[in-house]
């Protein structure tokens, strides 16, 4: 088998069809008939499934994945990956806003340049000014933290090589976040700047771009376990200072002290502060409860093909 493409499909009824029809054309451009397709159901509430199922009467090449329930886009694209047999595997998003045809051009640069992997770069963030705002944000806190050089405004289509895909998956964490899981594998990775369509509203919020931040950094790096004690250190450095100047003022000055207020902030900054902190590390301890427990990152119902698996 020369190419796996997959995708994954939530909320995808719409799109399956065609996504189906120009992924085929693209794949027999490139490898005549030597491809499949595998869709995952990652728990789609809508009749993603059905429709996936359907395609493998007429369509030997498509192979479909149904998870047991909603397990996250980035689980189900591992998982994806997982069951993918091609000697080169492209992963895309299914809802067309990332065109099928990427492939051939992914392909001739992976071929003229020889890489391992070639992935997609937004020429323009999609989006109102708060999300490309907020987005180009998320990248620069991400790299801070983090300190991984990861490209800004990455989207989910690239092709990769057989090599690439089995060092990518033996990564184990329960927690993934697929964009440092990608840079981190290393090989060599090249970029090509596409147009992302919009054909639907983001499912990125705000809270969901920080909730996916937090467990990025907390994935990535323990900056702030470190950040926290050299806060720790700078805040007991200050009461030294602090507690001279009381006795110096106590004992030539004699000046009398006013110290409600003072005291009050003293309280709600160090009290603010020490609550935050147990949260770092509470984050980090519940990340180590996860991963201990060892559970399966996606549970497969059933997989539907023609071919034997």
């Amino acid at each position: 088998m020369k190419l796996s493409i997959v995708a994954t499909l939530y909320q995808s009824a719409p799109y399956i069809i065609e996504f189906y029809e120009r992924a085929s054309t693209a794949a027999r451009a490139l490898f005549g008939d030597e491809y499949e397709i595998v869709l995952v159901n990652d728990g789609s509430p809508d009749n993603s499934l059905s429709i996936a199922v359907s395609l493998i009467e007429k369509d030997p090449h498509v192979i479909v994945v149904d998870l047991s329930r909603n397990f996250g886009h980035h689980k189900a694209m591992m998982t994806g990956l997982a069951h993918a047999i091609g000697e080169k595997i492209f992963l895309i998003d299914v809802d067309l806003e990332e065109e099928p045809e990427y492939l051939i051009r992914f392909a001739h640069q992976m071929e003229r340049e020889s890489c391992d992997v070639v992935y997609g770069i937004q020429e323009k963030r999609k989006g109102g000014w708060f999300e490309r705002w907020s987005g180009q944000w998320f990248y620069i806190f991400l790299r801070f933290f983090t300190g991984l050089a990861i490209p800004a405004n990455l989207i989910t289509a690239r092709l990769m090589t057989r090599r690439y895909v089995e060092a990518l998956l033996r990564h184990q964490e329960r927690e993934i976040f697929l964009a440092g899981l990608w840079y981190i594998t290393g090989f060599e990775q090249h970029a090509q700047t596409v147009k992302k369509h919009s054909s639907s509203t983001t499912t990125y919020t705000l809270r969901r771009k920080m909730s996916v931040l937090i467990n990025s950094v907390t994935s990535f790096s323990n900056a702030p376990l470190i950040g926290i004690f050299y806060i720790g250190v700078l805040i007991s450095f200050l009461a030294v200072l602090y507690i001279v100047y009381l006795v110096v003022n106590w004992r030539f000055l004699a000046t009398p002290l006013s110290g409600w207020t003072s005291v009050m902030a003293s309280i709600w900054l160090l009290g603010g502060m020490i609550i935050s902190f147990v949260g770092v590390v509470g984050i980090y301890l519940s990340k180590i409860f996860l991963e201990t427990k060892q559970r399966p990152y996606t549970i497969v119902r059933q997989v539907y093909a023609k071919r034997q698996l």
